[in-house]
């Protein structure tokens, strides 16, 4: 990502956050037990990342953003309504084969995939790590969900909620160190 597009390093805390909190909340479908504090701790610290970058949004709302120009934002509309439409139909095709244990791991390969299509939206190549985290969570999430004797949901869910919120961070530490 190109340093002048400060606003992107905020919007990554506010929007990366409030997805992770979601994912952790997802993740309470079919834990353990044990679980559900250390969720609701990454829960609550993924919202307030989250209502940082918010606020740092608002605050850095006229600073250039890589959404700026035309193409990219057109592009980054195209994946993210793209994404949106794919996901449900498959989702809803799983959910009527009795498969929906899978739904979590499918959306989060469909969410790490899309990542790497918006690389060169926001000029930012880090963005292909991520998307290649999500995307082993949600191949390797169903064995691992077998293993713990959990939900498909639980696993998916634990993974992109950390992987999220350490981008979430990511991001209010690129815009502070600017």
């Amino acid at each position: 990502m190109e340093q002048e597009f400060i606003r992107d390093y905020v919007m990554y805390a506010a929007i990366f956050g409030i997805l992770s909190f979601v994912w952790f909340g997802w993740a309470q479908e079919n834990p353990r037990q044990s679980w559900r504090k250390y969720l609701g701790i990454g829960s609550a610290i993924a919202l307030i990342v989250s209502a940082v970058g918010v606020y740092f949004s608002v605050t850095n709302w006229s600073e250039s953003s890589a959404l700026s120009e035309m193409d990219a934002f057109t592009m980054y509309l195209i994946v993210f309504y793209a994404q949106l439409i794919i996901g449900a139909i498959v989702a809803f095709i799983l959910i009527r084969k009795k498969l929906g244990d899978y739904v979590a791991p499918w959306i989060g390969l469909l969410v790490g995939i899309h990542f790497i299509f918006l690389v060169d939206v926001f000029e930012d190549p880090s963005l292909y790590l991520l998307a290649a985290i999500m995307i082993i969570i949600a191949v390797i999430s169903p064995w691992l969900a077998k293993k713990f004797e959990v939900g498909n949901s639980t696993i998916t869910g634990i993974g992109n909620g950390v992987i999220l919120l350490c981008f979430a961070i990511l991001g209010l530490v690129r815009y502070l160190l600017m």
